[in-house]
């Protein structure tokens, strides 16, 4: 993935450089926003909202933020039904910490209202901690400084009144019903219908799978995940009930205290996706969730003392509630690369950190991709425990017992230095015993078991303190592994076809998707990925400053 600059006519797109977090100081230079971005007033956004009253934090009209100012994030703000909030590119907004639960703030997209955040590559839309200065040295172990996005729609969801409820305002019991259809996100301390997701099927409701709750692109979420109510933190981003007419791609959520986007139920698809530092799962999906997602990318923080109940890649549950209700959740998802930290200890929610947790009787359908550096690849319940019936995500995977539908699929991956095994059998909680039950795993599903690839480094190693990369990653094998025998993305309209596994396309003079925006790149994470970029000062901008500095670069190469 090495290029050798060679010719006056590549100056515009390869230098030997190191992107600085000026690019983060200045950001929105590329689309003319106002920099440093310390030069602009700030807003709070509860000065454009209702104070007081039921509906205390709604925003008063259609509002629109610019990246000329930097808004404060400084209680729970509503985009309410039928309104709608837009971001221009190279917006900031920052939350604000506050020590108590009840308080933590949050931005709560409800039930027909809409959030239109589109960046743009070289101009992307940042949500940030209020202390983050944005020139890169905010210690990514800062975890929970605020609440997080949350979208909620009116899609397909499984939970009914009986199963899953009632919801317990305050207790933390996990349980989010308070009607057949109709939900509270995890960690609301209210039934206040601003933050239910889904409709009532009791009043004659009906669910809504193109739902549109907005569109994300190019958007950064970072330093969330703050405690709501006793057990319950919201994510990264987290949507209830979205639906299949929502947008989100180019979405990168980064050191988020719990998970970095959770599906409740709903129909939504998911496209570049990253997910750094994070303390918890980097996808979890609950309740119905029956969306796609390609392209995504995710590495664990290697501090287990900051993030100590770092889990899984995926947690893939169909309703954590043990219901047995349907539909089941059942996404379909290709090409992924996930690096693990190598922790080995089971967390206090959890029962061992894997590249695929698989419970709750989950169906869903896992190709193409890589997984490095985890306990356990698949990691998968067999053992029933309190649940009735006559299976569990086992025996979806297997195709044997009660479901027999080979509706769980994990198929054509590449399991890289999994510490204990690539495949286990969970044992009702107590452990995870080891399965001899592997033919299918790795002869009929043809999943590989690898001690290393070519061209792929997964030692990642960071100063905590000061954001200081020790040692980059590298997540484009070279050569590329091959698909051949295998399914590859369909041509669907969403899903883009190739022939390689993982996140990223390792063909020589491939342009990566994950450029120069992403926070990744800004710290210098990854070597051998992103297109060597323009913006050589790291100023944010690409001038004739940058194509001066080409000059003394000729026949030297970049990563």
């Amino acid at each position: 993935m090495k290029r050798t600059i060679s010719k006056i006519a590549a100056c515009a797109a390869l230098a030997l450089v190191s992107i600085s977090g000026n690019a983060q100081v200045n950001l929105g230079a590329a689309c003319g926003c106002p920099t440093p971005v310390s030069s602009r007033p700030t807003v709070l956004l509860s000065s454009l909202a209702v104070s007081g009253g039921a509906t205390d934090g709604d925003l008063l009209t259609n509002t629109i933020l610019s990246c000329d100012k930097t808004y404060i994030l400084d209680k729970k703000i509503f985009v309410p039904s039928g309104k709608q909030l837009t971001i221009k590119p190279g917006t900031v907004i920052k939350g604000r910490f506050r020590s108590t639960a009840d308080s933590a703030v949050a931005l709560i997209v409800s039930r027909g209202g809409q959030l239109i955040a589109n960046g743009e590559e070289d101009c992307s839309i940042v949500f940030t901690a209020e202390a983050d200065q944005l020139d890169g040295t905010y210690p990514i172990t800062n975890i929970g400084r605020w609440g997080g996005v949350v979208l909620l729609g009116k899609a397909t969801n499984n939970l009914t009144l009986a199963a899953n409820g009632p919801f317990v305002a305050g207790g933390g019991n996990g349980k989010l019903a308070v009607a057949d259809g109709l939900g509270v996100v995890e960690g609301f301390a209210s039934s206040n219908t601003r933050d239910q997701f889904g409709v009532n099927l009791s009043l004659g409701e009906s669910f809504d799978d193109n739902d549109n709750s907005g569109s994300l692109k190019f958007v950064s979420i970072r330093h969330s995940g703050a405690i709501l109510t006793v057990g319950g933190e919201i994510n990264g981003l987290t949507l209830g009930s979205v639906g299949r007419a929502t947008t989100l791609e180019h979405l990168e959520i980064v050191s988020s205290a719990d998970d970095g986007i959770e599906f409740f139920g709903g129909t939504v698809n998911v496209k570049y996706c990253t997910q750094l530092f994070g303390n918890d799962d980097m996808f979890d999906w609950d309740l119905g969730w029956s969306g796609k997602a390609q392209f995504l990318f995710g590495l664990k923080n290697n501090d287990l003392t900051g993030s100590p109940d770092s889990d899984n890649a995926f947690e893939s549950d169909a309703d954590d509630q043990k219901s047995n209700n349907t539909p089941r959740s059942h996404p379909i998802i290709y090409n992924a690369t996930f690096i693990g930290n190598a922790k080995t200890a089971f967390s206090s929610d959890n029962t061992g950190p894997a590249a695929i947790r698989a419970k709750e009787l989950t169906e869903g359908e896992i190709y193409n991709s890589i997984f490095a550096n985890f306990r356990y690849g698949l990691n998968i319940n067999k053992a029933l425990g309190t649940r009735t019936g006559t299976s569990e995500a086992y025996h979806n995977w297997a195709n044997v017992g009660g479901n027999g539908s080979n509706s769980l699929k994990v198929k054509c991956n590449a399991f890289v230095g999994m510490i204990a095994a690539d495949f286990a059998i969970e044992n009702n909680g107590t452990g995870t015993v080891l399965s001899s039950d592997t033919a299918q795993f790795y002869t009929t599903d043809k999943n590989t078991k690898l001690t290393s690839i070519t061209g792929f480094d997964y030692a990642f190693a960071i100063n905590n303190a000061n954001n200081n990369i020790t040692h980059q990653i590298d997540v484009t094998p070279n050569p590329a592994l091959s698909t051949v025998g295998c399914a590859t993305a369909p041509a669907d309209g969403f899903f883009t076809p190739n022939s390689y596994k993982g996140a990223f396309d390792s063909a020589n003079g491939a342009r990566n998707w994950l450029s120069d925006w992403t926070y990744s790149t800004v710290l210098g994470t990854t070597s051998g990925l992103a297109a060597c970029p323009t913006d050589i000062n790291g100023d944010g901008i690409t001038n004739t400053i940058d194509f001066l500095q080409l000059l003394g670069k000729f026949n030297q190469s970049c990563n």
